[in-house]
């Protein structure tokens, strides 16, 4: 069975009441992956606004493997340490990973963020020496249109993100680029300026599904509602 972790920001772990783009990607691979699969991870809840806290189970659609390791707030800086014990722990496979956001705007310039993703990939290949991972880079969500300097932050870490992958990419632990969805509109694919509707979730499941299936053949295309 191949084992599947979705590790982010709040836009992977949502907020009470959303599907989330993590179904969208289950869905998107019971229906075409060709074999068994499973979504794991150390936690299952999604973020719960009126508590402040990661405590809700109210998903739109509870009726798929909801773990993952994202967090609302959290970022390359608080992933790095927390990896390696994930991987080991819920013996994954692959990676889905969508972080830096929360890195950029509220811990680590871009510099600074890259050297978290040297350290989170160490981490999770000294827990599996063959972990694949796929990464998204920076969605710029709605500051990066009045605020230029993070703005500026955000292309640069994406170059260095790049950078990064193909430094440490190799055969037995692969590191995938994945294309940013290049119809990703924040005031049509977002309900706030950040974090994804429906719209939102369909892409980004999209732009892991379709780099997948590119690279690695896995699933197929991404076909959405």
């Amino acid at each position: 069975m191949l084992r599947f972790m979705p590790v982010g920001d709040s836009m992977t772990i949502g907020s009470a009441g959303e599907h989330t783009w993590r179904y969208r990607m289950w869905q998107h691979l019971r229906d075409c992956s060709g074999g068994p699969f499973t979504l794991v991870g150390p936690r299952e809840t999604l973020y719960d606004k009126a508590a402040d806290a990661p405590t809700s189970y109210a998903y739109a659609d509870p009726d798929f493997p909801r773990a993952h390791l994202a967090g609302w707030g959290e970022g390359w800086l608080h992933m790095a340490p927390l990896i390696g014990e994930a991987v080991r722990a819920h013996r994954a496979d692959v990676l889905l990973v969508s972080l830096g956001l929360i890195d950029l705007g509220f811990y680590t310039n871009a510099d600074q963020t890259a050297e978290n993703v040297r350290a989170f990939v160490a981490e999770a290949r000294r827990a599996n020496p063959r972990i694949r991972m796929a990464v998204l880079p920076v969605i710029p969500n709605v500051r990066a249109e009045s605020d230029p300097p993070f703005a500026k932050e955000v292309t640069r870490f994406n170059e260095l993100l790049g950078k990064a992958i193909a430094d440490l990419d190799e055969p037995r632990s692969p590191l995938l680029p994945v294309s940013p969805p290049s119809s990703y509109d924040i005031s049509h694919d977002t309900y706030d300026g950040t974090h994804p509707n429906a719209h939102g979730e369909h892409k980004i499941a999209a732009a892991f599904a379709e780099a997948m299936h590119q690279a690695w053949a896995l699933g197929g295309s991404y076909a959405s509602d």
